[in-house]
């Protein structure tokens, strides 16, 4: 991402804000994202792509046939909103009741655009092609699944790319490490089925109240004596529900929560170690507990050499700065699906306003949520740039993972 290639996604400023704010203006859930799309094909109609879509998605991969043979790099952008209400107040706030894209997929799929005119330009240069992927569904649809399953990667990349803003970083900074970025995340659901009657005659019941109670305390215990700390795994009971009046003890008892691992092997065990210890709780208790989980997104994990391509690209921009995150984040993220086939990163980009105290900032998800548009030219050099590096040089010295 050196100098011209930065001033060339500060000259198409202008088109990445105002795609941006129309996508962002008419926000859709899903995988269903149908005006969106048409709003990135006509912003991309002039440019010399080739476009595939299939069955299963409104999702489209735009591929860029370079001026002479070589590998083939995929740059990812999501499209789809959160089901919120947006409090804003800005000028082109969703207009649709309940809809807000509160997760930055707008600034992604404007990034995204920014980079496919940037690379149509130096078409003849490019040793290779550009496949742009435009997913719906990433927020729990599994949209990259599905556009995987679709055939619509195939034959698949030698290397993928996405960035992802985030609202409460430094602005302007690119950040990622390697290995796991980002957790698996699965929901689970566990009914103690026992047998009601009255309050005040307990003992002619087999009340699943407590038994559900125990069972959210053992999880706990399950997590933090079970599981080593520095893998982290983490199980949150969020809903507990039973009963319909304050006298009567009910037939059944659900809760509901999630689990978030960083390793195949923590996600294997910990489903298994969950069944294992409801239905024994229960059944000392002269009772059954149902589990049931459902499977989430797996685990985004990075490859070590496109993680330090991605620093030589950012790092060599004016001001460039690249941050090696600690730690991974527990939240989830579909282009997992991506990376589980091909070698590739995820990167994050901060979009807090420059001077501000951005760790005080509203995070993604939040209905009032606010992006610094003036940094999306240096989103759209950033995918434009890894596009280009491994084009020309491939993984170069970098250390395989």
């Amino acid at each position: 991402m050196d100098s011209i290639l930065l001033d060339r996604a500060e000259s198409f400023s202008n088109r990445i804000i105002a795609l941006r704010r129309a996508i962002h203006a008419e926000p859709e859930l899903g995988l269903h994202t149908p005006k969106t799309l048409a709003k990135v094909r006509e912003d991309l109609a002039h440019l010399p792509l080739e476009w595939r879509e299939g069955p299963s998605t409104t999702g489209a991969v735009a591929r860029l046939k370079g001026g002479m043979e070589g590998r083939t790099v995929l740059l990812r952008g999501d499209m789809d909103a959160l089901p919120m209400d947006e409090e804003t107040g800005l000028d082109f706030a969703s207009n649709i009741a309940g809809r807000m894209h509160a997760c930055g997929h707008d600034t992604h799929t404007a990034m995204l655009a920014g980079a496919a005119h940037i690379l149509c330009e130096r078409q003849a240069d490019l040793p290779g092609d550009v496949m742009f992927m435009f997913q719906p569904g990433e927020e729990g649809h599994h949209g990259a699944r599905f556009m995987i399953e679709d055939g619509l990667l195939s034959p698949l990349p030698d290397a993928a790319f996405a960035l992802h803003i985030m609202p409460n970083s430094p602005h302007g900074v690119i950040a990622g490490r390697s290995g796991p970025m980002m957790a698996a995340a699965d929901q689970l659901e566990i009914t103690v089925e026992g047998r009601g009657g009255h309050a005040s005659m307990p003992h002619d019941t087999r009340d699943p109240v407590p038994v559900a109670c125990e069972i959210v305390t053992a999880l706990q215990a399950l997590i933090t004596r079970r599981f080593n700390a520095a893998d982290a795994v983490v199980l949150t009971i969020t809903q507990l529900s039973a009963g319909s009046a304050h006298n009567v003890i009910p037939d059944m008892a659900t809760m509901k929560g999630t689990m978030r691992v960083l390793s195949a092997e923590n996600r294997s065990a910990l489903h298994q170690a969950i069944e294992h210890l409801a239905h024994h709780i229960a059944a000392a208790h002269d009772m059954l507990a149902k589990v049931t989980v459902t499977p989430g997104f797996p685990v985004t994990v990075n490859d070590s050499r496109a993680v330090a391509l991605g620093e030589s690209v950012a790092c060599a921009a004016p001001n460039g700065a690249f941050e090696t995150m600690d730690a991974p984040i527990m939240g989830a993220e579909d282009f997992s699906y991506v990376l589980e086939k091909v070698p590739g990163a995820m990167f994050f980009l901060g979009v807090a306003k420059d001077g501000a105290d951005w760790r005080h900032c509203c995070g993604i998800h939040s209905s009032r949520m606010m992006v610094d548009e003036s940094v999306l030219p240096r989103g759209t050099a950033f995918l434009a740039g890894c596009a280009e590096k491994f084009l020309t040089d491939g993984w170069g010295q970098a250390r395989s993972r």
